[in-house]
């Protein structure tokens, strides 16, 4: 492989190799080297990890009758992931996707089998939340490297596509993990745990994403790798050369928001064991449904990118508040101080329980619409993977560290009702600053001004995406 293929020598040459057209590789090893299939796999990687982890919490303290110790573990984890993925995205350029997966992966192990030795040693609280903290640090990896690398791969007229195809699959790990929680006991953290083990060897299986060709036969810009310094000072690049990313931190940050009021002060609060699972099933099954209805509005060729976007928001906007004036209904009937014991929580058989299950399903579909539109407003803004890698660091890093503040909350047990209060309040905060963010900047095609986060001049100094870089006709792309 060429020093350029490599990424190396990343100057005015990258940008122009990123828009010649190559001759993708045809059968089996064209199969294999597809973009939709390197995306499967890395949603077979969140499958395997974060997607039973979520089946894990979404049962409410981990399916353990102590949600204290569930929450003050999740308050450590994002304390961690949220200073893990603020740096991740240097961490993934310098060490490629692939290692910064695998080292992402293994910590998710660790967080499962902490919950396999409660059950044996009820005592080892602080081992399930040690193994929080670990597993943040491990998590910011492994979502930088993914988010880069779900926004690289895809067109950008598939974007919405390749999100959804990942989203979908990486939630069927919930959905398998609440089908075998339904029989919550034992054994079932036993699979849990062999499963996750499994995800950790799947990235050694991913193509080198250096040798990555998009279905329009552009090549994947490759992450350059300069000293750390350069690294490091390419996240406040990252907002100096494209300000308006900012206008997306409160929907990132409201983006692991809700998880504590639907996990723990809603399915943890007032349902047994038998309906949480349940809860926990449509809950995933509706994540996926949501995934591919908001990917397929996402990616409507008829409409323009900007249209797309606002009807995106609209969507999101209508959800929204349809979730939480349902929900209102309820939560204003019971506090902390009114939780029953297990056994006189509400059952499946319980009347009324059809209805609260149903919101559960729009709670699911919100936060696949939600994270997925996210996803594809980064994308929308840039299709380089160095870029992209510092925009996903943003993302996990500010939805982390709500997500550590809130679940903090509620293991110090802050009202229900303030929890609630302050998710819906957040939400609707992130769509008023995502208004203007969409009318300013996103377009109905990326420039090559959007492409790039620096660009390194002969002398070595870092230079803004879109600086003019003088270059002879000899030097110019053939077509």
């Amino acid at each position: 492989m060429s020093d350029n293929e490599k990424g190396y020598n990343s100057g005015s040459s990258d940008n122009a190799s990123a828009h010649q057209v190559f001759e993708r590789p045809t059968g089996l090893k064209g199969k294999y080297y597809h973009p939709l299939t390197q995306i499967a796999l890395l949603g077979l990687v969140c499958f395997m990890c974060p997607g039973l982890f979520n089946s894990l919490n979404g049962l409410g303290g981990g399916g353990q009758v102590d949600n204290t110790t569930g929450a003050n573990s999740n308050a450590a984890l994002y304390a961690t992931f949220a200073v893990s993925a603020f740096f991740a995205g240097s961490i993934n350029n310098k060490l490629g996707a692939r290692l910064t997966l695998l080292l992402g992966t293994s910590g998710y192990a660790l967080y499962t089998g902490s919950y396999l030795a409660i059950n044996i040693h009820p005592g080892a609280k602080g081992f399930v939340i040690a193994a929080g903290a670990i597993l943040g640090i491990c998590a910011g990896l492994l979502w930088t490297a993914q988010g880069s690398l779900m926004m690289a791969y895809p067109t950008e007229g598939e974007k919405g596509k390749y999100i959804a195809v990942f989203w979908g699959i990486f939630n069927l790990g919930g959905v398998v993990g609440a089908s075998v929680a339904f029989g919550q006991n034992f054994h079932s953290k036993i699979g849990f745990l062999i499963l996750t083990c499994i995800g950790v060897f799947i990235p050694f299986t991913m193509a080198d994403p250096h040798k990555m060709i998009r279905t329009d036969g552009t090549k994947v810009t490759t992450s350059r790798h300069p000293s750390w310094k350069t690294e490091i000072t390419g996240l406040w690049i990252a907002v100096r050369t494209d300000p308006m990313i900012v206008l997306l931190f409160p929907m990132f940050l409201a983006s692991n928001w809700f998880y504590t009021w639907q996990f723990n002060d809603y399915n943890g609060a007032i349902f047994n064991i038998r309906a949480r699972a349940l809860n926990n099933l449509v809950y995933w099954i509706s994540q996926i449904i949501g995934s591919l209805l908001i990917g397929f509005l996402l990616d409507q060729k008829k409409l323009t990118r900007r249209i797309r976007a606002f009807s995106g928001w609209t969507v999101l906007f209508a959800l929204v508040f349809v979730v939480h004036i349902w929900a209102y209904f309820y939560q204003r009937k019971y506090t902390r101080a009114d939780v029953p014991p297990e056994e006189s929580r509400i059952d499946i058989f319980d009347s009324g329980y059809a209805a609260k299950i149903i919101l559960y399903v729009f709670c699911g579909l919100l936060d696949a619409m939600w994270q997925t539109t996210a996803y594809w407003l980064m994308g929308a803004m840039s299709n380089d993977p160095a870029k992209l890698a510092h925009f996903a660091g943003f993302y996990k890093s500010l939805q982390s560290a709500g997500a550590a503040g809130i679940w903090r909350a509620d293991a110090v047990k802050v009202p229900y009702l303030n929890i609630f209060i302050s998710t819906w309040g957040l939400l609707a905060a992130g769509l008023l600053f995502l208004l203007p963010m969409i009318h300013l900047r996103v377009k109905d095609t990326t420039s090559i001004e959007d492409e790039a986060l620096a660009r390194m001049d002969d002398s070595g100094h870092v230079q803004p995406a879109g600086a003019v870089v003088e270059r002879s006709d000899n030097e110019k792309p053939a077509a």
